[in-house]
């Protein structure tokens, strides 16, 4: 290099970009009360579907019962006539 030739170094500053002045949030909510009025309406049809089973149960021990009683009335019954045919036997034996 000549003492007439000289480097220039040239530095450029530039701002860094500026935040902005005013900040804005958004804030989303998501609400789940959806969930539990179907968990409420599942609780229900469950419920309502056991006591139709369980009715249904009881309708039948119900009958038979009925059954198993109106048999033991037959038995009676016909335990009740072998019981008067033997008595009318007895007494045209004894005359």
């Amino acid at each position: 290099m000549t003492p007439t030739d000289h480097t220039e170094t040239v530095v450029t500053e530039q701002p860094a970009a500026q935040a902005p002045a005013q900040t804005h949030t958004t804030v989303i909510e998501r609400r789940s009360g959806g969930g539990s009025g179907m968990m409420m309406a599942i609780v229900l049809l469950v419920l309502v579907v056991g006591g139709f089973f369980a009715w249904q149960f009881m309708q039948q021990g119900e009958v038979r019962t009925n059954a198993v009683a109106g048999a033991a009335n037959q038995v009676g019954e016909a335990a009740q006539q072998v019981g008067d045919a033997a008595q009318d036997a007895a007494q045209k034996i004894g005359e």
